[in-house]
């Protein structure tokens, strides 16, 4: 009879193995030739003998079952094998710690897995009177393990630890604190506690929660798509990452999903912009906040966001009104789930203010100016006023948008500067005066190029100025020689496409100038590299087909040793990647970075030049930035784990690394990746090619 510790409950128990063919010997193994077997009278010792592995006893327990008239049956494509004696009976799956007794009437774990050594099953010999519910005695003197099935054993459970909450067999219906209990002589041992939910007919499951210390608290956060009989099991780790204990109950998975909006409350009246959350109590894989306006019933939505995160909802003025919002979890299988809606009244007032220049600045560039505003318009005019005399003009008007202001000369000194619209009902609606100091000064911006760009090919050159300028020359300037070359001359405001030649080459700058008032006035000279030689772009890791593989396999690896979710890992590199098709060489060398992430730097084999983009006077160009080379790709996978691992902006990331949904939303949180789509990107990857098998593991 089985006694759990805090007297849960007392019952009969068989525990045996099966003999699995093939199986390759434990190299730890040792037979001890001088210890015999004896089962009930019958010395058994030919048949298959008792080994010693590191300190413990190990018996072919097979031979035992037969010998005292067990049925033994095997599953192969489970690794389970299962013992029944009577009423009694037993489950055990090879290489995992977890026992089933009684066909899933109660669960437990044992302080040693079973295993195949020589093809033949083995357990330790204290498992042997656990697994059977007869005596076992050993003498030392004579060095004889004995077997007496007439004589029962009262047994209790392999370690001194309990799951007090939940209960075996209880339901859990959402999010659960599941409370522990053990010795602190134990706990002070404990590197990491999981906290793992079980298929009851394989013994395989996933990590639900883990803690890193002494704890006696986990929660568990269920998924609706985890609905069923599942065994719940507790297992510890020491630092080394060896099982050191733990327990294991059954439970029945049956979520009813309750999200709960946070942000508003009932009868609440909106006047500006608010900050929205939701507090679900399963793992959805993303939410909506949806507004619905009830004099019409009318729905806008926010679209895919963070479950974990915060929405900010800027309402417009011309959406006033009574309105019902909603959070909106979804499921794993696109299955949605509403909270209950708040009621509350928008009430925005009309504000508009602008943008673009801000109190007190010097403007000796040109800059865009906005109308930032709540509200739809019909007309929308920028004003300039003399702080002195008052006089205002008008800069632009235009229906709306922003307006590109390049002060001219006769514009400069103390000014006032705001923007006036008329609303769709002709009302109109002033800004506050930004007070500003504009130079004045007659200039020339050159664009098409940016600062450091690498020009391999031609580039559209054209210039702007805040004066009316003729005769405009582009010069390009050797950096190294101060050597001059007109690329054109006395030219109009049209484009000129510049085309480099092979005397070209190397670095430069290129600057614009023309007349205005007599005098000539230059651009800055915007520094840059001609490059007209071979270049090299990214290449294939392997070829696509086999990249699963191939990122599965180093994914899965890093798993067992970081905890990190192998689905996350592999999905990143996917998309990182493009399936492995785009890993970043140096462009002037072809040397192949092994870059797998993109990380800049250098590493472990240099660095590797490589394009970058940046934005300069509005138009985007190509710079060369270092990536980080290795010497191989196994390098490249550890320094982006280590990367995660140990720098402090990812700390929120590691908390919920073992878990690729929580995970892929805490990499985006984390700052990661600016793409606000990076966080379905990669759940979308593990959905669609079945990754998140590659999390399933066993105790």
């Amino acid at each position: 009879m089985i006694e759990k510790k805090g007297g849960n409950f007392v019952l009969y128990s068989i525990l045996t193995l099966f003999i699995l063919m093939g199986a390759a010997a434990y190299a730890d193994a040792a037979f001890e030739g001088d210890i015999r077997l004896v089962v009930d009278g019958k010395d058994i010792t030919e048949l298959s003998a008792p080994i010693i592995e590191n300190d413990r006893t190990l018996v072919p327990l097979r031979f035992v079952s037969e010998e005292i008239g067990a049925d033994v049956s095997w599953d192969g494509e489970k690794r389970m094998v299962e013992v029944e004696k009577g009423e009694r009976s037993v489950r055990l799956w090879i290489g995992s710690h977890l026992i089933d007794y009684n066909k899933g009437e109660n669960y437990d774990l044992s302080d040693v897995a079973a295993k195949i050594i020589d093809d033949r099953t083995y357990v330790p010999l204290r498992l042997v009177g656990n697994a059977l519910g007869t005596e076992i005695k050993w003498d030392g003197e004579n060095r004889i393990v004995y077997v007496d099935s007439k004589k029962t054993s009262e047994i209790s459970s392999f370690f001194d630890i309990d799951i007090e909450l939940p209960q075996n067999g209880e339901t859990i219906v959402g999010e659960t604190t599941v409370k522990i209990s053990a010795p602190d002589s134990f706990l002070v041992k404990a590197n990491e506690i999981r906290l793992m939910l079980l298929d009851k007919e394989t013994a395989k499951g996933f990590v639900v929660a883990k803690e890193v210390g002494t704890v006696t608290r986990l929660t568990y956060m269920p998924r609706v798509e985890d609905f069923g009989e599942k065994v719940l099991a507790l297992a510890i780790y020491d630092e080394n990452k060896k099982f050191i204990g733990g327990d294991s109950i059954l439970v029945n998975i049956d979520v009813e999903p309750r999200p709960i909006l946070s942000g508003l409350e009932n009868g609440d009246i909106v006047k500006d912009t608010i900050t929205l959350t939701q507090r679900s109590n399963f793992i959805p894989e993303y939410v909506e906040y949806e507004f619905t306006r009830l004099i019409d019933g009318y729905v806008t939505s926010s679209g895919m966001k963070d479950p974990w995160g915060r929405y900010s909802w800027t309402p417009s003025s011309n959406q006033n009104g009574e309105y019902t919002v909603k959070a909106v979890a979804y499921d794993g299988k696109g299955i949605a789930y509403k909270s209950e809606g708040v009621n509350v009244y928008l009430n925005l007032e009309k504000k508009i203010f602008l943008s673009g220049l801000t109190e007190g600045m010097t403007v000796d560039k040109a800059l865009t100016l906005y109308a930032d505003r709540n509200f739809d318009v019909t007309e929308t005019q920028y004003i300039i006023r003399d702080v002195y005399t008052g006089e205002e003009s008008i800069l632009a008007s235009i229906p709306y948008g922003g307006y590109r202001w390049f002060p001219a000369p006769e514009e400069s000194g103390d000014k006032e500067v705001s923007v006036r619209v008329a609303d769709t009902a002709g009302r109109i609606y002033q800004s506050d005066f930004v007070k500003v100091k504009v130079a004045g000064e007659a200039k020339i911006v050159l664009k098409g190029i940016g600062p450091n760009q690498v020009l391999t090919g031609e580039a559209s050159l054209s210039i702007e100025s805040n004066v009316e300028l003729s005769g405009i020359s582009y010069i390009l300037l050797d950096s190294s020689t101060g050597v001059k070359k007109v690329l054109a001359r006395d030219r109009g405001y049209e484009t000129f496409v510049y085309k480099p030649n092979l005397e070209d080459s190397g670095n430069k700058s290129i600057y614009a100038q023309g007349n205005y008032g007599g005098k000539t006035i230059r651009s800055e000279s915007i520094p840059l590299k001609i490059y007209l030689g071979k270049l090299y772009t990214s290449q294939a890791i392997t070829d696509k087909d086999n990249f699963l593989d191939f990122a599965s396999n180093m994914a899965i690896e890093s798993y067992e040793t970081t905890g990190m979710s192998a689905a996350l890992q592999t999905a990143q590199a996917i998309l990182e990647t493009g399936w492995g098709q785009s890993v970043p060489v140096d462009k002037y060398s072809g040397k192949l970075s092994n870059n797998l992430f993109g990380i800049k730097g250098s590493a472990t084999n240099g660095s590797v030049v490589s394009n970058t983009w940046e934005v300069y006077n509005g138009v985007s160009f190509r710079t060369d930035a270092e990536f980080r080379a290795y010497n191989n790709v196994n390098e490249a996978w550890n320094d982006h784990k280590s990367l995660l691992l140990n720098k402090s902006r990812y700390e929120q990331f590691r908390e919920v690394m073992h878990d690729s949904t929580l995970g892929a939303w805490a990499v985006r949180r984390a700052g990661y990746a600016t793409d606000p789509d990076y966080s379905m990107k990669l759940i979308n990857i593990i959905k669609r090619y079945d990754l998140q098998k590659l999390d399933e593991i066993g105790i």
